[in-house]
């Protein structure tokens, strides 16, 4: 991993990472670990507060970063300690591996989150299903877990939602027979320098442009319900540009995998007509 300048990062239950909490950043660090994903808090006590003020200040005293997983939503913690990238606080993907759509209509969750969660901060969602259903044909599996909604929502997700640290959800293997999905995924950045809410309703649609650099990255989702809309970007001064789409495909509605991608240049106006399918998405990347 380090030849590929990648770092490890270790996944810890909380009741095990608090036996010794020292010990175990000081041996991990030393070892070359780069931080924890902490889980299982599953309570927002003062006991589970002060674990997570004290797991933020060890790690951080070992240089560590940590993500905490099964946890209330963040409070401004990351404020004292840059080094907690990420919180979960949110039920993302992994609830479809048990949860039918009776119990959990994610569609339905998405398109309200930014309005109400994502005000509190970051959000461990872990977006990136490449096994998808649409209302009719999704099913909770814990063996293989799709997601609700179209392929091209999974990837317009990493647009709207802000994490500083994804994790994907899926399995490498769905990964490597999904290349172009990947590679788009890959160029995501997790940081942005400026963000633009478009034109969004609560319940019904989203539509944010993010930028990092001098490229934009604008990602739409709606609910169940099938759409046609347009995505005025000329606030983002990006007309006569180049820009990598991917879309619902024309069959997405009854197969939530189809997807198309494609180039386009953005028009002199700066206004892109979209269509999403029933629990679908759009997602575009300037050149």
């Amino acid at each position: 991993a380090k030849t590929k300048n990648v770092g490890i990062i270790l996944w810890a239950g909380f009741c095990a990472f608090d036996k010794d909490m020292e010990k175990v950043c000081k041996h991990y660090s030393e070892m070359g670990v780069k931080g924890f994903k902490v889980d299982f808090i599953n309570r927002d006590d003062q006991l589970a507060v002060d674990f997570v003020s004290r797991a933020a200040a060890t790690a951080a005293k070992y240089n560590l970063l940590i993500d905490f997983h099964g946890v209330y939503k963040p409070t401004g913690l990351n404020r004292t300690y840059p080094n907690v990238i990420n919180f979960e606080g949110v039920a993302g993907l992994e609830q479809n591996k048990w949860s039918s759509m009776e119990r959990y209509d994610q569609v339905n969750y998405d398109v309200v989150l930014p309005f109400a969660r994502m005000f509190a901060g970051q959000m461990d969602y872990t977006q990136g299903a490449m096994l998808n259903g649409t209302k009719q044909t999704y099913r909770a599996s814990n063996t293989e877990p799709m997601s609700q909604g179209t392929r091209t929502r999974q990837l317009a997700q990493y647009a709207i939602f802000f994490s500083p640290l994804n994790m994907l959800c899926d399995s490498p293997t769905h990964y490597e027979e999904n290349p172009e999905c990947t590679e788009f995924i890959a160029k995501f950045p997790v940081v942005w320098d400026e963000t633009i809410p478009l034109e969004s309703k609560i319940g019904e649609y989203v539509a944010v442009a993010r930028r990092s650099g001098t490229k934009w990255y604008v990602g739409a989702i709606n609910n169940w319900k099938a759409m046609d809309m347009t995505l005025d970007l000329s606030p983002l001064k990006i007309a006569g540009r180049a820009a990598q789409v991917v879309s619902d495909g024309p069959n997405a509605a009854k197969i939530a995998a189809d997807h198309l991608h494609q180039r386009i240049v953005i028009p002199a106006d700066g206004k892109v007509k979209i269509h999403l399918a029933p629990g679908g998405g759009y997602v575009l990347q300037t050149l």
